[in-house]
C-alpha cells in the first residue's frame, strides 16, 4: 500500500505580531487566533480503489477541534473536540485528548489520543482512537505510529507502523517507510506499507 500525504497549515482569520498580543486600535477586545489545517492522504492500494482521505483542524489556544472523512471507514465522516497539552522544552511533549463520533458505513463513539514527542532533529508521532461500535458496527482498536529525524529544517525520513484490530478479528500491523520534504507551510509525505 501507498500513501501520499500533503499537508497546508496556513494560521486563518488573525494574525498576532512576535512582539505580544494582537494589536487591537478599535479597543473591541480582539479573540486570540485560530489557526486551521487542512491535509489529504491519497491511499493506492495494490487489489481496492484507490481513495482520498481529507482532514480539516482548528486549533484555538488549547482548543483542538478535527474532522475527516474516509479514516475510521470508508464514506465515513468523523468529528473531534479535544483540549491540548503541552509541556517541555528540549524534549517536547504534545498531548491531544479527543472525543468525537463517526456516522456513515461505520457508526461509533470514539475516544481518540494524539500525541508528539520531540527532541532536537527526532520525532516520534502517534493517533489512537477506539471506535465504541453502535448500530451494528463492531468496535475496534486504530493506531498509527511513526518514527522520523530530520535531515535538514525542510526533510525527514523514518518508520511508519499503523495497527487495527477489529473486535473478534486477529491484530492487523502494517510497517514501512516513510520520506517527508516541506516547503513553507506545505507538506509532503511519502509512506510505503509492507515493502517487498
Amino acid at each position: 500500500m501507498l500513501l501520499l500525504l500533503i499537508t497546508s497549515t496556513p494560521d486563518a482569520f488573525a494574525q498576532t505580531s512576535s512582539g505580544g498580543p494582537p494589536q487591537d486600535p478599535a479597543g473591541q477586545g480582539q479573540a486570540p487566533a485560530w489557526s486551521v489545517g487542512i491535509s489529504a492522504a491519497t491511499y493506492v492500494l495494490p487489489d481496492e480503489e484507490n481513495f482520498v482521505q481529507p482532514t480539516v483542524t482548528a486549533d484555538r489556544n488549547a482548543l483542538h477541534i478535527e474532522s475527516r472523512y474516509n479514516y475510521e471507514d470508508r464514506h465515513s465522516l468523523s468529528g473531534f473536540i479535544g483540549w491540548t497539552f503541552e509541556t517541555g522544552t528540549k524534549l517536547q511533549l504534545e498531548l491531544t485528548p479527543m472525543i468525537g463520533g463517526v456516522v456513515g458505513d461505520t457508526d461509533g463513539i470514539v475516544p481518540a489520543l494524539e500525541l508528539t514527542l520531540s527532541f532536537r532533529r527526532l520525532e516520534f508521532y502517534s493517533e489512537g482512537e477506539y471506535v465504541i461500535g453502535v448500530n451494528g458496527t463492531s468496535s475496534f482498536l486504530y493506531n498509527w505510529s511513526e518514527v522520523s529525524i530530520r535531515a535538514a529544517d525542510w526533510m525527514r525520513a523514518g518508520m511508519v507502523t499503523q495497527r487495527t484490530r477489529a473486535f473478534g478479528t486477529p491484530r492487523d500491523i502494517q510497517r514501512g517507510v516513510l520520506a517527508g520534504v516541506n516547503v513553507g507551510n506545505i507538506a509532503g509525505t511519502f509512506y510505503l506499507f509492507n515493502p517487498g
